[in-house]
């Protein structure tokens, strides 16, 4: 899922009446001399400019001037800035006084300097990071708007006030799809990192986010694994390396991390403890019921771990009578996660496995048939006492998404996922 290329002369979702309108990059505006009235009468030199995180864009609120030497701060609010020159910002005297008042920041305030440039995007279409290096605005009747974010090479330039080289591209971004993954973050705490959005996050694949995680560090790599539900967060530990799925686990709060390992089977959570140290591990299972770090040390002592050990219960049933069509729409309405469905188990009124349909044929065959007539039957199965190497047996000779698990009398307890077994085998 990549970024929309973004065009300059069309720009979506603007607010009406806004009629002519300029481009500025802020880089060409920080330092601009800031006057009152006239060029002589100087307050100072813009230090960094105060946006409210609106939508579809963020609108300029202030100016913010800082003086050093333990000066106060000002704060020029917008509504009495006068015009934008290319030498000085001219803006109306304080109402009262000889100076605006100091700075005082407000919820849903960012300023684009402090946490905005320099900051981390996460870039999905290349797989790989880049970062904020100018800030693309647009100034209309009064008003100022945030619009892109420039990663491009010469937006690096202008940052340091070198001159742009002629042919190289712009790589602007939309703000529509780059903002911070928090108000919070980007405001309270200054751990923003610049991603797509929330939703997006949540539509990516859980192998991409590992790549991106494994890319970042410190704060932007909490950041974007802080943005992620509980169940996409332990998607995505899982599919990350050792050393990432280390420095996420080492920096969660205990009910954070709670609520994501009650996300994982028992045997996701053995292959992640078998990678952290002893005591983090041991900290982690003392966040578990007893039941189920009792089968955890029972995979990690791996001679002892069977398949009643490794089992997941989040599967789909139905009985050989039910309809295709009303199959496809009580799993459409039953909340499950896409990787839960890659088969159809079919059981009888005792609950005893009797045939299985890939849900590929399922969304390929008429409403009216009957599953009886679809599925595959017997079913290749592992019994709840084999051993993680007759598993892996299993998968290699037979490439299955998932197998069920049964008991002597083929009733079904659970499933086993491909990756739960292949990957433990080839760490």
């Amino acid at each position: 899922m990549g970024t929309p290329p973004t065009v300059l002369n069309r720009i979506p979702d603007l607010p009406p009446g806004l009629g002519s309108f300029r481009f500025l990059y802020f880089s060409d505006l920080v330092k601009r001399p800031v006057c009152s009235g006239k060029i002589q009468n100087r307050l100072g030199k813009l230090t960094d400019l105060v946006f409210a995180l609106k939508e579809p864009y963020p609108e300029a609120v202030g100016i913010y001037l800082e003086h050093g030497w333990g000066k106060p701060t000002e704060f020029i609010p917008w509504d009495r800035v006068q015009r934008i020159e290319d030498d000085a910002f001219f803006v109306l005297p304080p109402a009262q006084g000889d100076r605006y008042a100091p700075f005082m920041d407000q919820p849903g305030w960012i300023l684009l300097d402090k946490h905005l440039m320099g900051r981390t995007i996460l870039d999905m279409d290349g797989r790989r990071t880049q970062v904020v290096n100018d800030l693309h605005l647009l100034e209309a009747k009064g008003r100022m708007l945030l619009i892109h974010v420039d990663s491009s090479f010469n937006g690096f330039l202008r940052k340091w006030g070198l001159s742009r080289i002629s042919g190289v591209k712009e790589d602007l971004i939309s703000w529509k799809y780059v903002q911070p993954l928090s108000v919070e973050d980007a405001v309270m705490t200054d751990k923003v990192s610049l991603s797509v959005t929330r939703k997006q996050l949540k539509e990516l694949p859980s192998e991409d986010l590992a790549d991106a995680l494994e890319e970042l560090t410190g704060n932007e790599q909490q950041a974007l694994f802080s943005a992620l539900d509980s169940e996409k967060a332990a998607d995505t530990l899982m599919e990350a390396e050792p050393r990432a799925q280390r420095q996420l686990i080492a920096n969660l709060r205990q009910e954070r991390a709670r609520q994501i390992l009650d996300e994982m089977t028992v045997a996701q959570l053995a292959n992640l403890f078998s990678v952290l140290p002893h005591d983090d591990a041991t900290e982690m299972m003392g966040l578990l019921p007893p039941d189920r770090v009792q089968r955890i040390k029972s995979v990690l002592a791996k001679r002892d771990a069977k398949a009643g050990d490794l089992l997941s219960t989040e599967f789909v049933t139905c009985s050989k009578e039910a309809r295709v069509g009303e199959v496809v729409v009580r799993i459409r309405l039953s909340g499950h996660e896409p990787h839960h469905v890659s088969y159809l188990y079919v059981v009888d009124t005792n609950n005893v496995l009797i045939g299985v349909v890939d849900l590929r044929e399922l969304l390929l065959t008429r409403d009216d048939r009957v599953i009886e007539e679809i599925m595959g039957s017997p079913v290749v199965s592992a019994e709840q006492d084999d051993t993680q190497e007759d598993l892996e047996q299993i998968f290699s000779k037979y490439h299955y998404r998932m197998i069920p698990v049964v008991d002597a009398q083929d009733h079904l307890l659970g499933v086993i996922r491909y990756k739960d077994i292949m990957k433990a085998a080839a760490a």
